[in-house]
């Protein structure tokens, strides 16, 4: 991930808004600390802060076309660049960097290229010919992107909220799939797949087709000229990432760099259920595993820093990066500058323990699409943003928009929860990589059940949290709450204390705007509340809020089953799930 910041349309273009635009886009260096760029013609300017992932010696931005009319600030990964080059040999390549593509394709089909793009991308390109701009973000918002305007008529873009926050009036997250347009006026949605409009899909399951999907998903990732590895928690998504990157890794451009030992990566507090099952995991790969613990009080210290990367002040987004953060710093210090994870899977395939609930396949397939459709709100601002804070690039290969559209075009009564049938959660994935012949993990990490990285990475974080917050935020403070917040006012003290930490930091009323609000048990939506009475009563974000669901509980022993050695010792609202897998899906 690199930080891009644009000022288009200014008044003024003196040396001393020049500086500006440089002391502002030094507070995005984290993001790229290989090297700073910055374009300028007349009132409008075009920084970058560059990590080097493809093609480090000489692809520095901005990128350009031949007669650098055209300039491109670009943070992002253009999966399918070679592809795209072919069908561009007309025209002048100066770097091997995927992203100067982007330059070329406008000057093809102007304004009409974005979803000719296979990746994850914010950008801002500028046509000096006629002082012309626009601005996209990728179709799910993995990379992050903000939009600004100043009281002189400028229009900023920035990868962080922080680098536009003092000098615009206004400012807000730029919405995923959509593309900016200076010639056309203001934003318009260039991503449109079939499931946007959450029609209820009738495709039957094929296993095989879902499976080749991802597998390309992941290939398409292993795209690097640095070294990289894979974030293992030992939950399924992220072992199912390291298990198919290290299948293809030997063929990969990284491999003929950097070897075909992959390494993997887990932090957890001390006996924590995802750092017994992420070692079980890499032993069976046989990957070099590296394991980082942390202490409660290691991220309660950690809390300012954290908040004031992800920028956000949404509990459940703070549990799970604080952790994430420490682990990123811990993976820069080795070296390695990009990392696989498996972020996006819970929301296409209905993960979280909450789905369980579900009444019918049009209330299920309509919640997994409103997760997809926020997920920029929430686990891609997570992951980007608490790698990104140490320069580490995370890939999400779920969120491909091939295999989303693949897992989102099958009939989503395939993918509720049928225990009786011996269906958990995610089935129609756990029984797509069940390879009797060849198989890509043990049966027990393939059926182990969903644990949220909040709570995976061990209970006492959460509780730990629950009694810092309580000790600085009295039963008065709360009961104000809603004087002091009135927008998005706090219902917790763990939400009171973050959001005075944010406040510090970001005190617009634009900033704050950029957070989400509302009820939410286990991670679901507010709609997804009315599926059992119960649950507005106990709305806590960790998964173990959903109730009768998960089976694991606070003790160490009870944890300690997740890691279990076969599948019939796993709990017993999981017992007969060996007999009973359903084999046929025609």
């Amino acid at each position: 991930m690199c930080g891009i910041l644009a000022v288009l349309g200014c008044i003024d273009n003196s040396q001393a808004k020049r500086s500006r635009i440089i002391e502002l886009s030094r507070r995005l260096r984290h993001r790229g600390p290989d090297w700073s760029g910055l374009h300028c013609y007349e009132n409008c300017y075009l920084a970058h802060e560059r990590l080097a992932i493809i093609d480090p010696t000489s692809g520095d931005q901005p990128l350009y076309n031949e007669d650098k009319t055209v300039a491109v600030t670009v943070n992002g990964e253009i999966y399918n660049h070679k592809d795209l080059r072919e069908n561009l040999k007309s025209h002048q390549f100066r770097t091997g960097s995927d992203c100067e593509v982007i330059a070329h394709l406008y000057e093809e089909h102007g304004e009409e290229f974005i979803d000719m793009l296979d990746g994850m991308f914010a950008f801002v390109l500028l046509d000096t010919r006629d002082k012309s701009f626009i601005a996209a973000r990728d179709a799910i918002g993995i990379t992050p992107l903000y939009i600004g305007w100043g009281l002189d008529g400028s229009v900023w873009f920035a990868s962080e909220m922080k680098a536009l926050s003092d000098d615009c009036e206004q400012f807000m997250c730029f919405p995923p799939g959509h593309i900016y347009s200076s010639k056309q006026g203001g934003l318009r949605r260039w991503y449109n797949p079939p499931w946007y409009s959450e029609l209820v899909p009738s495709t039957p399951y094929d296993p095989l087709v879902l499976r080749n999907a991802f597998e390309k998903a992941v290939i398409k990732r292993l795209m690097t000229d640095v070294p990289f590895g894979v974030l293992l928690s030992g939950g399924l998504d992220s072992s199912l990432v390291a298990s198919v990157a290290l299948r293809h890794l030997e063929k990969s451009e990284g491999a003929r760099q950097w070897g075909s030992q992959l390494h993997t990566f887990c932090i957890g507090l001390k006996g924590s259920p995802d750092l017994r099952a992420g070692r079980e995991v890499a032993e069976y790969l046989g990957t070099r595993h590296h394991e980082f613990q942390f202490t409660v009080q290691d991220g309660i210290d950690a809390i300012e820093e954290v908040i004031y990367h992800i920028e956000t002040y949404d509990v459940t987004t703070i549990r799970a990066s604080t952790p994430m953060f420490l682990m990123s710093r811990k993976i820069k210090s080795l070296g390695v500058k990009m990392v696989l994870s498996g972020e996006g899977s819970d929301e296409i395939l209905g993960g979280y323990l909450y789905f369980h609930k579900a009444p019918n396949k049009k209330e299920f397939h309509e919640e997994t699409c409103r997760k997809i459709k926020a997920l920029y709100q929430f686990d891609c601002l997570r992951a980007n943003k608490s790698t990104s804070a140490w320069g580490v690039e995370a890939r999400v290969p779920f969120l491909d928009k091939e295999f989303i559209n693949v897992a989102m075009s099958i009939d989503p009564e395939w993918k509720m929860v049928k225990p009786d049938i011996g269906r958990i959660e995610k089935w129609v994935l756990r029984n797509a990589f069940d390879d009797e012949q060849k198989p890509y993990l043990p049966k027990h990490i393939l059926y182990r059940q969903k644990e949220q990285f909040s709570d995976g990475v061990g209970y006492s974080w959460i509780d730990g949290l629950k009694d810092h917050a309580n000790k600085h935020v009295s039963d008065t403070m709360l009961s104000n709450a809603s004087f002091v917040f009135p927008d998005n006012t706090p219902m917790t003290k763990e939400a009171y204390y973050y959001r005075t930490i944010f406040e510090k930091f970001f005190p617009k009323s634009a900033a704050r705007a950029t957070v989400p609000g509302g009820p939410s048990i286990a991670c679901s939506t507010a709609k997804a509340i009315e599926w059992d009475a119960t649950w507005s009563k106990n709305l806590d974000p960790s998964g173990r809020a959903a109730l009768g669901v998960h089976v694991a509980a606070y003790e160490e022993e009870k944890a300690a089953n997740v890691g279990s050695d076969s599948v019939d010792s796993l709990p017993q609202k999981l017992d007969g799930l060996k007999e009973k897998k359903i084999t046929s899906v025609a």
